[in-house]
């Protein structure tokens, strides 16, 4: 049996070296190409689904009919896990490859008996899944600030935790814009006026929070 190996964010390996682990879990591996619709908003969610290489964007349709990024995964870290427990299970984005991926799926009755095996990897599963929880309420509070300055500072300033601090962001400004659901243009003039006005410095894809004070204030 492959090894599964889903080192996302609090959880552990898992292999079949392990005494307690069931050697003969199903599961199935699919592969997909670059640029290729792995999932689409609204497709049945009846597995764990394990990004094992590569990268993918989600994104969700608005309601005034708009495409809106709303994040970047790379492997490994599951999708959309908290849905397979749901009683709506479907997908709530469209998950779309970056590159070459692999995915593991492992059916919901696999999970329930994993878990059932492994107590410490059900911790971590829901360990998780309350993780995600505070980032879908940071997401939602970004959304809910109406001027694209504001949208950026509350981004800028979750990203750099404090000021001064320089980070790098892998999204150039078209994902970016599509992150923020608002056009390219506008961001790009937003970002500049916010460098002018010394609030950011922005080199390359290294972003700097010069006025931390300043980003605060363009969140009222």
């Amino acid at each position: 049996m492959k090894r599964i190996d889903p080192e996302w964010n609090h959880f552990h390996n898992i292999n079949e070296d392990d005494n307690d682990f069931p050697t003969d879990l199903k599961y199935t591996i699919r592969l997909y190409k670059k640029n290729e619709l792995i999932y689409r908003q609204g497709d049945l969610c009846d597995a764990l689904n394990i990004l094992m290489s590569g990268s993918v964007k989600t994104e969700m349709i608005t309601e005034s009919g708009n495409l809106m990024g709303i994040e970047i995964i790379k492997a490994p870290r599951p999708l959309a896990p908290a849905f397979l427990f749901s009683d709506n299970n479907r997908f709530p984005v469209d998950v779309t490859s970056l590159e070459e991926v692999e995915i593991l799926r492992i059916p919901k009755d696999e999970v329930i008996r994993l878990m059932t095996s492994r107590p410490d990897f059900m911790q971590q599963f829901l360990t998780h899944n309350a993780n995600r929880t505070q980032f879908l309420t940071n997401r939602l509070q970004l959304l809910s600030i109406k001027t694209i300055k504001g949208k950026i500072a509350h981004f800028l300033l979750e990203q750099a935790n404090e000021e001064g601090k320089t980070f790098t962001l892998n999204r150039n400004q078209t994902e970016l814009a599509d992150f923020f659901g608002v056009a390219r243009p506008s961001l790009a003039r937003s970002l500049s006026e916010m460098v002018q006005e010394g609030l950011i410095s922005i080199k390359n894809k290294e972003y700097t929070v010069l006025n931390a004070k300043g980003l605060r204030e363009l969140l009222v």
